[in-house]
């Protein structure tokens, strides 16, 4: 049988790309699993796209655009649609393929986690470099150190693991609400200080930022640990359940259902109620409506056409496509690089769209394009090396 492997995990690894086994299972069910990654990757462009293409830097995370006019209801909008939801979704797919790995080594050798732990350390150097080099808000980190946690609860038991679910989840609310209480109250402030140096700075001042701001920078990905434990034992449990199968469209549906009915009129609420309403509209909604994202994007896409198989292919080399995709960001967007954020300061949100979609697309080809003539990312062939160099 023909490898699609896209990590160095020998068997399967979905998290990242298709299976190396396969797992004796119909192709649709990988195919969907590729598909909804895909949308995943570019929904997290659709995130840190806001931040790229502000002249202010990496606190633009934080602000707000002003509703009450026609370009920023659009933006609030727009934002609301992929704030958090699709950082959720991946997290939901992290769950999938650690089950599926975890099946995997049992077959094979009945050890784990194993070589699990190498692979989770190779996430977090990566994550690591990202961060430096690249992105503040890099989040492989936070799955490294999430996975190497789960890795332990995986096998357990449903009511096991349904145990840490709820505590995990119930102290990632609780964190949510105190923060969310202290900032209705005026006790405490989302506000970030506008700084030029992403604008006028080289790429090692940023570098040396970075370094400089690393408690600031690097708390989100340590908060939100609880919440990917959660979020990694239920994609698990989905999983295992068929959310992926060809006759799981019932569980599909109750997602569907539960997240979109639910979630997102709650999340449309909290992304128009104020900067106060932040932490929630990111970190807490967003989990539900990726929920229902699961469901639907399995049900209404099919991983063939030109958007289904460019969807797809950015699925089967994701970890490049996550990578490359913010380095494309920063080059148009920084000073070092065309220096766009400051130059077309005036057109948001219009431009940021425009960038996004160009992106995108440019992925979307680019990665279909690779895979017809190699049969791993070229980021996913350097995990491949690295994780068989310590077992030759």
């Amino acid at each position: 049988m023909q490898s699609h492997c896209n990590l160095p995990y020998p068997a399967e690894d979905p998290t990242w790309g298709t299976t190396l086994t396969q797992l004796h299972a119909p192709p649709s069910r990988l195919t969907a699993i590729d598909l909804v990654r895909g949308v995943a990757i570019l929904g997290t462009l659709g995130t840190n796209i806001w931040i790229f293409t502000t002249p202010n830097g990496p606190a633009d995370l934080l602000s707000t655009a002003n509703p009450d006019t026609f370009s920023g209801a659009v933006e609030t909008a727009l934002r609301t649609l992929a704030n958090g939801k699709f950082l959720a979704l991946l997290t939901l797919l992290f769950g999938v393929g650690l089950e599926l790995q975890y099946r995997s080594a049992l077959r094979r050798s009945g050890r784990w986690p194993g070589w699990y732990l190498w692979r989770a350390a190779l996430l977090f150097t990566e994550g690591l470099l990202h961060y430096l080099l690249i992105f503040e808000f890099d989040v492989l980190m936070s799955y490294a150190v999430t996975s190497m946690l789960v890795a332990y609860l995986i096998g357990r038991s449903d009511r096991a693991t349904g145990w840490w679910i709820g505590v995990m989840g119930a102290l990632h609310v609780a964190f949510i609400g105190l923060v969310t209480a202290a900032l209705l109250s005026g006790t405490a402030s989302m506000s970030g200080q506008p700084t030029d140096l992403y604008t006028r700075g080289s790429w090692p001042q940023q570098i040396a930022a970075r370094l400089a701001d690393w408690p600031t920078y690097r708390l989100e990905a340590i908060f939100i640990i609880p919440m990917s434990v959660a979020l990694f034992l239920v994609g698990a449990r989905l999983q295992r359940a068929g959310v992926f199968a060809a006759d799981g469209q019932r569980l599909r549906n109750r997602l569907m259902i539960a997240g979109l009915g639910l979630g997102v009129p709650l999340n449309l609420l909290t992304a128009f109620a104020g900067p106060g309403w932040f932490m929630v509209d990111r970190y807490v909604l967003p989990s539900l409506v990726a929920l229902g994202l699961l469901g639907l994007i399995p049900s209404v896409l099919r991983g063939t056409g030109l958007i289904g198989l460019g969807l797809t292919s950015v699925g089967r080399t994701a970890l490049s496509c996550y990578v490359f995709q913010n380095l494309v960001a920063c080059v148009l967007c920084y000073g070092w690089g065309l220096g766009l954020a400051a130059e077309l300061d005036w057109a948001r949100p219009w431009w940021t769209i425009a960038a996004w979609a160009g992106i995108c697309a440019t992925f979307m080809t680019l990665s279909t394009w690779w895979l017809r003539h190699h049969q791993r990312g070229p980021l996913e062939a350097v995990w491949h090396w690295a994780y068989l160099l310590p077992q030759r």
